[in-house]
């Protein structure tokens, strides 16, 4: 029986992998350690009632060392989410960004080591890369974050990767793509547009829309780091492992498919200024991933885009109270005021 610990449980993707586990593994236990920020909820969680002492809820700050300690000690496997996640709002708020992604990697990290976890998954993200140098971009192409929060969580990159080097610390970076699907906060794109077309408003595109991006399902997602957990220990420590499909869409293609599959019509796309900072294109090479851990997307873009439709199309009375934060006011490119 093994025990994972999955900091930022209650988000986007760490909710999602907390389900994945639950239900794949039986035997296992689930500690999740989160402070529930605007973006994380219980509520994301499998309920209490079909989880008998399976799964723990802690409310914390992964910068409290004590707190982290003393569940790392019960712990196997450490999965590392907890981390300020929008592009939008580092730039906006950006002191948070630093604070939790730094330095409460640095907790987690020092305490994984005191307690001889048998392996840490901590993912960061594309945005470290910034826009693209290369058609695909692979783990090595420069990093060239372009916004705080790029920048924070290159920063907590680093430093894991000097871990595994200094201390050997058993650690597996992951640096997903674009992930989108249930239970994801309405700031984002996908869920910000499809509530828009539940409610009849315009779907704000950045700039032209041209900007491509890689998108992946978080259900592959969650297939792939439960790889990264599975596979030999020898042969990924101290890699970083791209997660992404190896196609990329513009926003503005986003846009019209979603308007297109809620039967829209297309006069509901607006345009807003360019935000700064913006990655105008990404796209993963996923050869590691499909070496290392046998991994490939297996939920084309349009599956994935139905999936998540229906679920916000049902799930309405768990997203409407998140509606006063889709917009955040920033200076945009052209040196405007705008909500994005």
């Amino acid at each position: 029986m093994k025990t994972y610990l999955i900091t930022g449980g209650a988000g986007f993707i760490g909710s999602n992998f907390v389900h994945y586990l639950h239900q794949r593994y039986p035997e296992s236990r689930i500690i999740v350690l989160d402070l529930l920020t605007y973006a994380g909820s219980v509520e994301n969680l499998p309920p209490y009632k079909d989880c008998d002492d399976r799964l723990e809820f802690w409310y914390g700050d992964v910068r409290n060392a004590a707190l982290v300690d003393s569940l790392m000690e019960r712990a196997n496997v450490v999965i590392h989410f907890a981390a300020e996640t929008h592009v939008t709002r580092s730039i906006f708020d950006n002191y948070h960004f630093f604070e939790t992604d730094v330095l409460g990697t640095q907790v987690v990290a020092n305490a994984a080591l005191r307690h001889k976890i048998e392996r840490f998954i901590h993912t960061s993200s594309s945005e470290v890369y910034g826009t693209a140098l290369t058609e695909k971009m692979d783990e090595e192409h420069q990093l060239k974050p372009l916004s705080p929060y790029a920048s924070a969580k290159a920063g907590a990159d680093r430093l894991v990767y000097s871990y595994w080097a200094t201390y050997g610390l058993p650690a597996v970076i992951v640096r997903p793509f674009n992930n989108y699907g249930p239970r994801q906060h309405l700031e984002k794109v996908v869920p910000r547009f499809i509530t828009s077309c539940i409610l009849n408003e315009p779907l704000r595109v950045h700039g032209d829309g041209s900007a491509m991006r890689d998108w992946t399902f978080v259900d592959d997602t969650c297939a792939a780091m439960d790889r990264v957990i599975q596979c030999d220990r020898n042969k990924v420590a101290g890699e970083v492992i791209n997660l992404g499909t190896g196609i990329s869409i513009s926003i503005l293609e986003i846009a019209r498919a979603v308007v297109r599959k809620m039967e829209k019509s297309e006069e509901l796309i607006t345009f807003v200024g360019d935000r700064p900072g913006q990655v105008f294109r990404h796209t993963a090479d996923r050869s590691k991933a499909e070496r290392l851990l046998g991994w490939v997307p297996a939920i084309s873009f349009d599956e994935g885009l139905n999936r998540t439709i229906a679920y916000y199309r049902e799930k309405r009375e768990w997203w409407k109270k998140q509606l006063w934060m889709r917009e955040i006011p920033i200076i945009s490119t052209s040196g405007r005021k705008e909500m994005h």
